[in-house]
């Protein structure tokens, strides 16, 4: 079907917005083909609405040197259920989860895209879901993020070694495809090109806590910050942006910083015999003849702006001269670099101080929690599983918030095994659970019945132990 065929309606459905369709009223569909601007074909078009400049409130420069940020008020544009900030792995199942209960779930993402650094950071490889039972392997992910695994088989080129007991490698553009197909058949209300820039706070402390409860968040777009007040809160932005401006109590960590890219024509490779393969090869992709190459990268803070500006440029540059370097070797003068990722591979920056903490020590003897919420793998499937206590997702000194994927509470050696993408598929779809668990309940997320959590789990097929 081509978009001249397709009706403003149906359009606006099949976008999958939910109450957040209602903004796109105004938005019709081109039947043109292109857009011609030449004093031939020049058309008169809509001029738009003239500002004087008075909608402007900007921060003033004190004489003291200090800067003034004027009180204004924020716009709220969504009241909801369970707000979900950040759309990674572990926030699209978050938003999933909780939708397929029937609450109601925005999801705010900084990007246009959904997946994170799946996607966006072209972090194709998919490990840390496999464990060591005797001489057993056992998949431990289940639930939403299996479910993403098996509909990539349907898919063209969605992802290969999906062998048992093998890491598989997914295609970062079919799985921003699938997770649009998901997030869309949940009828989950979506708010990209967002950042979360605030938190919102209740008037009152909890009365049995006495601790700050969280509202909701604020999100910075073109239109300028605009608020989602929320009956509970899951902040899956990777950085912990919702629960730091909340005031929660958290670590802050340094930790490699990477960025990703792409190779191609790899299939037309044919070196004289003898020839030394050269480095900087990458790994296999579904695409034939694609590979993807990861980079560790110096470890640092990646809250810093300078830091982060500093490192696209450091290596945007080391890759393109890798790249050169393959191509320089006979036989592979025809290998490109297809690809380098739009979003910078950040791996762990804040964590949260929960109610429990994941440690290696208690993993590796394998503890076991009442509420267990989840079970996490190895890299490899070398060795046992480990249980996510439901108080990893929980901050000690803040309510109604939950977090998931890699800022759960962990010390360093476990956030290094948290962060990988199907961990943070099961802890992302354990706070969406909890969240809307909370939401049925009309409890906080510290008083919900975590034995109705797992119920709620279970029923979405997660895998606890």
């Amino acid at each position: 079907m081509n978009y001249s065929e397709v009706s403003r309606r149906d359009w606006i459905k099949t976008l999958g917005m939910g109450v957040g369709a209602a903004a796109l009223s105004g938005i019709g569909v081109s039947t043109s083909r292109e857009a011609r601007a030449d004093f031939v074909h020049k058309e008169d078009k809509t001029t738009g609405k003239l500002l004087d400049g008075s909608q402007a409130n900007p921060c003033k420069l004190n004489a003291d040197g200090t800067i003034a940020r004027p009180a204004i008020s924020v716009p709220k544009i969504s009241e909801t259920d369970v707000l979900v900030v950040g759309a990674g792995p572990a926030g699209c199942c978050a938003a999933i989860a909780a939708a397929r209960l029937g609450v109601k779930v925005p999801l705010v993402e900084r990007y246009g895209h959904f997946g994170g650094l799946a996607t966006g950071g072209l972090v194709l490889h998919i490990l840390g879901h496999w464990t060591k039972q005797g001489d057993k392997k056992v998949q431990v992910v289940q639930g939403i993020g299996e479910e993403m695994m098996k509909r990539l088989e349907g898919l063209p080129n969605g992802i290969c070694n999906r062998e048992f007991g093998k890491n598989p490698t997914l295609d970062s553009e079919v799985y921003k495809y699938l997770l649009v197909e998901m997030i869309t058949e949940a009828n989950i209300e979506c708010l990209l090109h967002s950042w979360c820039c605030d938190a919102i706070l209740a008037d009152s402390p909890d009365p049995a806590t006495g601790n700050p409860v969280v509202r909701g968040a604020i999100i910075q777009t073109k239109l300028g910050p605009q608020a989602v007040v929320a009956k509970q809160v899951v902040d899956t932005t990777g950085d912990g942006d919702v629960f730091y401006a909340a005031g929660a109590a958290h670590t802050q960590r340094e930790y490699d910083i990477g960025l990703v890219s792409r190779i191609a024509n790899l299939d037309r490779v044919n070196p004289p015999e003898g020839t030394k393969r050269p480095r900087h090869l990458g790994d296999v992709s579904p695409v034939k003849g694609v590979n993807w190459v990861n980079m560790a990268g110096p470890s640092l803070d990646g809250c810093d702006v300078r830091v982060l500006s500093k490192l696209e440029l450091q290596h945007r540059k080391q890759i393109w001269k890798q790249v050169q370097e393959v191509r320089s070797t006979p036989g592979y003068e025809d290998v490109y670099l297809m690809e380098t990722a739009p979003q910078i591979g950040v791996r762990i920056t804040r964590v949260v101080e929960g109610v429990e903490t994941l440690t290696l020590e208690n993993a590796k003897a394998g503890k076991t929690y009442d509420d267990c919420v989840g079970v996490g793998g190895a890299w490899g499937g070398d060795h046992i599983g480990w249980q996510v206590p439901y108080g990893a997702l929980l901050p000690k000194n803040v309510e109604n918030i939950l977090t998931g994927g890699r800022s759960v509470s962990a010390e360093p050696l476990m956030s290094d095994l948290v962060r990988v993408y199907p961990n943070c598929w099961v802890t992302g779809h354990a706070a969406g659970v909890a969240a809307a668990t909370a939401v049925l309940e009309d409890s906080t997320a510290r008083s919900v019945n975590v034995a109705e959590v797992r119920k709620n789990l279970l029923a979405q097929n997660a895998y606890l132990g």
